[in-house]
């Protein structure tokens, strides 16, 4: 029997697995622009203007008022030292003895001296009175009255010549103590005791005194500078009371600004023709001895002439490189900017700047190290002393 059976169709193949269809691509947002960094704060303060008496700073050296080489007036050896090497001693204060023996006879002497004359006047004088009486008596001669009348009167010049005497002897025995001149600082002995000292042989230095309060303190001026005074001074002649009246400041190497004051106290008359310099001298108190002679000091002294509305800037703002002295500024775009200035006088913490700068500046007085030209700043507004 014959089957009529249709045949299945073979069996579709699976369809692959279906991949997920992309999304559609959103766009990258736009970056954002990085925020501009605030300008630093730093302080700053406007130049200031006022009149300002012109100086110079000259370097010179310190130098006692007084200075003495003390030496023996007598010869004898030396029996004491009275003061320990570098005291401060007072005027009349005893520093040497020397041997006194031989000089206490020679005053004991010259004091038997005049009672000797003393007597032989007060003889004199009885004999005159006695011959006078006998004259008169004709019981002597007239030539016996005149020779007591000669010896009375050698007798009075002779006791004025031993008085003399006494004062010599006085005066020579003094000299066996040598003592201060003035107050002053010793320096060390260069005599031990027991050495003869006074000869002409060895008329040695016993030790060295110095006065050191007040001190002096002497430069010299260049002619030119001499000159521009004079100019200044419209070429007046300033008496000894004027030129003591100026005042001068000094400086020790070591110090800031101007802390020691003083007065003018001499100027030579003439310029020294081998230095082309003037001499000139200052004078000031040393109470605590803080000048020593032969220090170094800078001394500023006025050359006479004002300067009308001159531009000061502090001090603290300065710096040196290479080019000289300069400071940082702010202009009016708030950018620092690097001013290089010719200075003039010191007046106080602040300083005169002749050229570079101009009285409406803002200067740059703190964050020296961040603040550099070209840089951005916001300026902060301050006051500093005077």
């Amino acid at each position: 029997m014959r089957c009529f059976c249709t045949a299945s169709p073979p069996p579709r193949p699976a369809a692959p697995p279906t991949q997920a269809q992309p999304a559609q691509a959103q766009p990258a947002p736009a970056p954002q622009a990085a925020p501009q960094p605030t300008p630093p704060p730093i302080p700053v303060v406007t130049a200031r203007t006022q009149s300002v008496g012109e100086t110079m700073t000259l370097t010179g050296n310190a130098a006692p008022v007084n200075k003495v080489n003390l030496v023996a007036r007598v010869i004898g050896y030396l029996d004491r030292i009275h003061f320990q090497d570098g005291q401060v001693v007072k005027q009349g204060d005893l520093l040497f003895t020397i041997q006194q023996d031989q000089y206490q006879a020679q005053l004991r002497q010259a004091e038997a001296q005049l009672q000797l004359q003393q007597a032989a006047l007060a003889h004199a004088t009885t004999e005159v009175a006695r011959y006078t009486a006998l004259v008169r008596r004709n019981a002597a001669t007239q030539v016996e009255v005149d020779n007591w009348v000669y010896q009375r009167a050698a007798a009075q010049a002779n006791i004025i010549a031993a008085q003399a005497q006494i004062d010599l002897a006085k005066l020579t025995l003094s000299y066996t103590e040598v003592r201060a001149p003035f107050d002053g600082l010793m320096g060390r002995h260069l005599i031990d005791v027991g050495n003869l000292v006074g000869s002409s042989s060895q008329n040695a230095v016993l030790a060295e005194i110095l006065q050191l309060d007040p001190i002096y303190v002497e430069v010299n001026i260049a002619a030119a500078q001499a000159q521009q005074v004079r100019a200044n001074l419209d070429q007046r002649r300033m008496t000894l009371e004027d030129l003591q009246r100026v005042p001068i400041e000094v400086q020790l190497q070591n110090e800031s600004g101007f802390p020691h004051r003083g007065v003018l106290n001499y100027v030579a008359p003439q310029i020294d023709p081998q230095t082309g310099t003037l001499f000139v001298r200052g004078l000031m108190q040393n109470p605590n001895r803080t000048l020593l002679p032969g220090m170094f000091v800078n001394v500023r002294i006025p050359m006479g002439r004002t300067l009308q509305s001159a531009v000061l800037i502090p001090q603290r703002a300065l710096q040196e490189d290479q080019g000289g002295r300069y400071l940082l500024v702010v202009d009016q775009n708030d950018t620092v900017q690097k001013r290089y200035v010719q200075l003039g006088p010191v007046v106080g913490s602040w300083q005169v700047a002749t050229s570079g700068v101009t009285a409406s500046d803002r200067i740059v007085v703190g964050e020296l190290w961040r603040a550099s030209p070209g840089l951005r700043v916001t300026p902060q507004p301050t006051t500093l002393p005077n």
